[in-house]
């Protein structure tokens, strides 16, 4: 079974970033996509990025395209989200996941182990 485990997240005022890591609680050999959700206050989970495990092909949502960054360290089990620029309604706790297939996904549902989550809050 595989435990994600996320860390990073804090309180930044708009225009800081931050950093999350997720780390794999074991050889990821049989993940091929890694991601990162978010749910913020009264609304359901959203897609915020993913990254291939294959070739490092990235995806992102369209509100944090060109200010988030997702990377992946295969070695050491890892995946980072690099948050630029940041927003009060970047505010969420975020999520680590990862899943089997390699095709993009953006649904909750279509990732098969999650982290506990990390709160950030961007105060305006």
């Amino acid at each position: 079974q595989v435990q994600l485990v996320e860390s990073g997240g804090g309180l930044v005022q708009a225009g800081g970033s931050l950093r999350l890591t997720c780390v794999a609680s074991e050889r990821t050999s049989s993940t091929n996509l890694m991601g990162w959700f978010r749910r913020a206050p009264g609304k359901d989970r959203e897609f915020v990025a993913s990254v291939r495990k294959r070739d490092g092909t990235t995806e992102y949502s369209d509100s944090v395209k060109g200010r988030f960054a997702i990377s992946r360290d295969i070695a050491k089990n890892t995946w980072w989200l690099q948050m630029n620029s940041l927003k009060p309604e970047d505010t969420a706790v975020y999520y680590c996941a990862s899943r089997r297939g390699w095709d993009d996904a953006r649904l909750p549902s279509d990732y098969e182990h999650w982290g506990q989550g990390t709160q950030v809050t961007v105060s305006s």
